[in-house]
Parts: structure tokens; sequence; C-alpha cells
């Protein structure tokens, strides 16, 4: 009983990565796969040749994955979200009228 030792996780709070990518970009590569098979599949019902079709989806694909990783390095792990947000945020505020500083300070 006194010989048991346990390993110590020195990964608690840090974010999930999978081969660089970080956050919420392991979910975008996630959809450019599951979308290159849609779009894979699509073609191939419609009668396009599979010799045509996997070059096609396959470049797609690594443009994807490529843009993916870039979007990941460039932005860091919260930071897409950031860049989102900030769009959200005015840019002026307009204040046409005192009437609402005197009536809270009368």
């Amino acid at each position: 009983m006194a010989g048991i030792v346990y390993p110590i996780n020195k990964g608690i709070n840090k974010s999930v990565e999978f081969k660089g990518l970080r956050a919420q970009y392991i979910w975008w590569l996630g959809g450019v796969v599951i979308g290159g098979m849609i779009i894979f599949a699509a073609l191939y019902i419609i009668g396009v040749s599979a010799y045509l079709c996997i070059p096609l989806v396959g470049g797609l694909g690594a443009v994807g994955v490529a843009r993916v990783y870039r979007m990941s390095r460039r932005y860091g792990e919260y930071g897409l979200m950031k860049r989102r947000a900030r769009g959200n945020i005015p840019k002026v505020i307009h204040a046409r009228s005192r009437r609402l500083f005197k009536q809270r300070f009368s």
C-alpha cells in the first residue's frame, strides 16, 4: 500500500490540441473533411468520373486544411472569436440629446 504512486496530470486547464490545431479549429477541420466527403458523394452520384472527383475533392480539401491551419496560426486559440466579436462593437455612439443625463442626475 505504501508504494502506490499516482502521476500528476500537467495538462489541466489547457485547451485541446490536435496536430497543432487548437480549440475551435479542430471542429473547422472536421467540417472541411465532412464537406469534402459530401461533395465527393454528390459528384459521384451525379455521374462525374471518379478519376476527376478524387483530384478535385483532394485539391479542395488541401486548400481547406491549409486555410484552417493558417487561421489557427494567425488568430490563436481565442483570436478568431475575438475577431468575429469585434464586428459587433459600434464604431461611434451618437448622443443627440442630454435628456438622459439630466433625468438621472437631477
